[in-house]
């Protein structure tokens, strides 16, 4: 009887470890991923174009431009913004405009609309040039 006395808190202690590995190593509490947010957009701080290029566009305002319907526009002004999204390209003919560097007075509003329209581009609707 010895010897089971002796047997019995050894056998307790294995026991109870046995019991408290297997309850921390079967709880796994992992935190849920972070939901995915998309990056905000921010609008171009500036022309990524050379502005001062952007005066060929005065031909497209003096009406020098013959354009026949249907066909893309293939003119210096359009090939200049050609790959840029519709806010740059309002973005760059904006800072054109109101540096002058199409070398004559214009109607800011009328002239960008029909700048941006001309090679294709929308203006955003709540694009102000100023």
């Amino acid at each position: 009887m010895v010897h089971s006395r002796s047997s019995s808190p050894v056998f307790l202690f294995l026991s109870l470890n046995l019991l408290f590995f297997s309850l921390v190593s079967g709880w796994s509490h992992k935190a849920p991923p972070p939901p995915s947010t998309p990056a905000p957009v921010t609008p171009p701080k500036g022309c990524p174009r050379d502005a001062l290029k952007l005066g060929v566009c005065a031909n497209v305002l003096n009406g020098t431009v013959s354009a026949v319907v249907g066909t893309p526009p293939d003119i210096p002004c359009c090939n200049l913004l050609q790959g840029l999204v519709d806010l740059e390209v309002a973005l760059c003919l904006c800072t054109a405009i109101k540096a002058n560097i199409l070398g004559i007075n214009l109607n800011v509003p009328i002239a960008l609309s029909l700048l941006v329209n001309t090679c294709g581009n929308k203006l955003p609707s709540d694009f102000q040039c100023v």
